[in-house]
């Protein structure tokens, strides 16, 4: 993958019918106090700083969808698990398009990995 590759994309309607397919999961690398103010339900909590040191801790066999508040920092994360091996795509838009398309968010405690 070269510097400027771009990371695959996908539109929020598509990522919630992977989610419930079940062929996805959600990571979320948003900073706690962010997560905290909605989180997409069953997402695994990885703030950005901390991927490279946890990609141990993500499942393989099933597509990763990063998400973020607008997208930036989950295009980063996506491009560094689909260098580590993974298939990944990334929220366009993040939280923020997800919660325009009318997708439920969830407040509350995060859950880690």
């Amino acid at each position: 993958m070269g510097l400027f590759t771009r990371t695959p994309q996908i539109d929020a309607g598509a990522a919630a019918d992977l989610i419930a397919a079940r062929t996805a999961v959600i990571v979320d690398v948003r900073q706690h106090a962010e997560r905290k103010t909605g989180h997409i339900q069953g997402s695994i909590h990885v703030p950005l700083a901390q991927l490279s040191d946890r990609l141990h801790q993500l499942p393989h066999g099933k597509t990763i969808v990063t998400v973020c508040r607008s997208g930036h920092r989950s295009a980063l994360a996506a491009r560094t698990l689909s260098r580590s091996g993974y298939d990944v795509l990334n929220l366009r838009g993040g939280i923020n398009a997800w919660a325009r398309a009318g997708l439920p968010l969830t407040a509350g405690s995060p859950r880690h990995r």
